[in-house]
């Protein structure tokens, strides 16, 4: 009787694949916890009224020719409180006049629109270049 061993076939496991599945399980938790809420301290921020309105400013510029313009309309430097007063007056709150003026033109203008607007019970700000 001729009693032979059978051969066994070797039981393997391939892990070729399961290199590539964990490596996009990793992609895949990498990418979604970069996407979660990073807001974890609770802030609750101050509520402000709804009919909040911006302060209403009046814009004077003087050119480099001594032009004066409330606005986009022109006037002159004796015309000018005249003028200002009747802008000015349309305002409800206390308004502000900001000062545009080329840098070429007479400073004793800018001086004088100031002087003026101050005059008149408005906020007062010259603009200035930041060169």
């Amino acid at each position: 009787m001729n009693i032979r061993k059978r051969l066994r076939d070797h039981a393997e496991v391939h892990t070729g694949a399961l290199n590539d599945i964990l490596f996009i399980l990793l992609l895949f938790f990498l990418i979604v916890s970069t996407l979660a809420n990073p807001n974890v301290i609770k802030v609750s921020a101050p509520k402000g009224k709804s009919d909040t309105k911006a302060k209403q400013t009046v814009v004077v510029s003087i050119d480099k020719n001594n032009q004066v313009y409330i606005g986009q309309k022109k006037t002159t430097l004796n015309d000018l409180e005249k003028e200002l007063q009747a802008v000015l007056s349309k305002e409800n709150e206390k308004p502000s006049v900001v000062v545009n003026a080329d840098t070429a033109g007479h400073w004793g203008d800018v001086y004088k629109v100031l002087q003026t607007a101050k005059k008149l019970g408005a906020t007062a700000v010259a603009s200035v270049d930041a060169n």
